[in-house]
């Protein structure tokens, strides 16, 4: 897929159901970090920019675990969707972690995020998620989420440029 400068690379394998994401941001590998594992912060910047996110649980954590609800204020009136998962490794430069949506509860993901420390502050997020089925990594990719990442990654653009982390 190609990109502008701000957006997100979003690359499906050929031969793997797998999805890479590439994307640099004016932060250090521990902003980076923060933004990932704070509760607080996350809510300010995860997801498309019509919904809101409400954390459930979350132990950021290796062993730990997390839920959280995508809340949308519409129409017809709040539209709600879940996902959760568990944290298998927590480290200062790298994030092991499930994702599942409620919805789809046999669809679960395997994540690993690292960050990549470019100098002069800035860091390059690397992304990986590898699904059950190609079936699914497709889904996930037809589902929008292209909207999703760039639109909160441009979220924690605003949110590190006003000095939020």
């Amino acid at each position: 897929m190609t990109t502008t400068d701000n957006e997100a690379r979003i690359e499906a394998s050929p031969s793997l159901p797998a999805i890479t994401i590439t994307r640099e941001f004016r932060a250090t590998p521990a902003q980076l970090h923060r933004a990932h594992t704070d509760p607080e912060v996350y809510t300010q910047w995860i997801g498309p920019s019509d919904i809101d996110t409400e954390i459930t649980h979350w132990d950021a954590r290796t062993g730990g675990s997390w839920s959280y609800l995508s809340v949308r204020h519409g129409e017809n009136g709040r539209e709600e969707y879940g996902f959760h998962g568990s944290f298998h490794d927590v480290t200062d430069d790298r994030i092991v972690q499930t994702f599942t949506f409620d919805g789809m509860p046999d669809a679960v993901s395997l994540e690993t995020m690292t960050f990549e420390d470019l100098g002069d502050g800035r860091t390059r997020l690397h992304s990986t998620s590898l699904f059950d089925s190609f079936e699914s990594r497709d889904g996930m990719l037809a589902s929008g989420m292209d909207v999703g990442v760039n639109d909160g990654y441009a979220k924690l653009d605003d949110l590190l440029e006003k000095g939020g982390l």
